[in-house]
């Protein structure tokens, strides 16, 4: 099996930390290692460093380069540009399906942090497994903690099979983003996991899948296989999800429930999620909490950060910017994202 990890993304609605030039990927903000290298590290005891890629845009060369030095050059595969998971997912089986068409490559995001590293990686064994034997696509999904407006859900049917204590179900449907109500609702009802993107397949698998339900992708990653990489601008922005998923049979499609403590550490709420012990607050920096709780704070360098008596607060330093917001309105952060788009101020985001 192969892997490629997926480092192409911006990551808004971690601002004023994720920037253009610099993605919460590149960031310690879990542990001491960039998120990046944590991935890295943890499929390196799965899979040989020969076996591990990176699909990245041009724009994070140099950041990659300065944070793997020790990944060679013909292992990173760079997205002519930024066109969403759709394209960038399409450029990687048009690439790999050249290499060896029949071996299960798995994509893996660079930003999402894992509290139990064997188990995720003994889903990924079951998945290569599964891939070889049913010819079926494999996603894994998570099971949710809280309602989310900002995720895909995954709706899983009957139980397929359960192989080394992994449980696999067949697919029921998918819903990207769902309104906030009617994610509680999946939450209660139970049979909807987070979508957390980790696609499974053969490179000859996906090709045919781009060329069977959006012919015109399909159509243009056959001309780039042959060379023709200008192309790539005439692919569609869009999801994976939207382009190939949603419209399968659920008959070709298997979902894995992972277990294993997962975060794609998208928002400040997640992430206080993910990290927190029983609701209390969440530091990185000189940071000092006196009665406030269920907050978190990152601070910058040296500087202090000193919060009093608040509630579920978030405060986020850096050098030329500073949020400060309730913990509850953290999805809503790509509001100002786009508001300094608005007002051109380019250099703050």
């Amino acid at each position: 099996m192969k892997a490629v990890i997926l480092a192409g993304g911006v990551g808004t609605r971690l601002w004023p930390m994720s920037r253009q030039q610099k993605p919460k990927q590149f960031f310690e903000l879990v542990g001491d290692k960039p998120l990046i290298r944590e991935t890295y590290e943890r499929l390196l005891r799965l899979l040989p460093t020969e076996n591990i890629y990176f699909s990245i845009s041009l724009l994070f060369e140099k950041l990659l380069h300065e944070t793997l030095p020790e990944i060679s050059s013909d292992h990173i595969l760079i997205e002519p540009e930024k066109r969403d998971t759709g394209p960038a997912m399409g450029y990687v089986a048009a690439l790999m399906e050249l290499l060896d068409p029949d071996e299960p490559i798995v994509f893996i995001p660079s930003d999402h942090h894992i509290k139990n590293e064997e188990l995720f990686l003994r889903t990924l064994h079951v998945g290569e497994r599964l891939v070889l034997e049913t010819g079926k696509l494999l996603d894994i999904a998570v099971v949710p903690t809280f309602p989310s407006s900002v995720y895909g859900y995954t709706r899983i049917g009957e139980l397929y099979d359960t192989i080394d204590g992994i449980e696999i179900y067949r697919f029921a449907g998918h819903t990207e983003k769902p309104p906030y109500e009617v994610a509680k609702q999946y939450l209660e009802e139970g049979s909807y996991l987070w979508h957390a993107s980790y696609y499974m397949w053969t490179p000859r698998k996906f090709m045919e899948a781009f060329e069977t339900y959006t012919p015109e992708m399909g159509k243009i990653l056959r001309e780039i296989q042959l060379g023709a990489f200008s192309l790539f601008s005439k692919l569609p922005k869009t999801s994976f999800d939207y382009a190939v998923t949603e419209k399968m049979n659920p008959q070709d499609v298997l979902i894995m429930k992972g277990n294993f403590g997962w975060s794609d550490v998208g928002t400040w709420d997640s992430l206080h999620d993910h990290l927190s012990v029983a609701g209390q607050n969440v530091t990185k920096g000189k940071c000092l909490m006196i009665d406030t709780h269920g907050s978190l704070a990152y601070a910058h360098k040296e500087k202090l950060i000193a919060v009093l008596g608040m509630e579920d607060v978030v405060v986020i330093d850096t050098d030329d910017a500073l949020l400060v917001c309730p913990k509850s309105r953290a999805q809503e952060v790509k509001k100002i994202v786009s508001q300094l788009l608005e007002n051109g101020e380019d250099s703050l985001i």
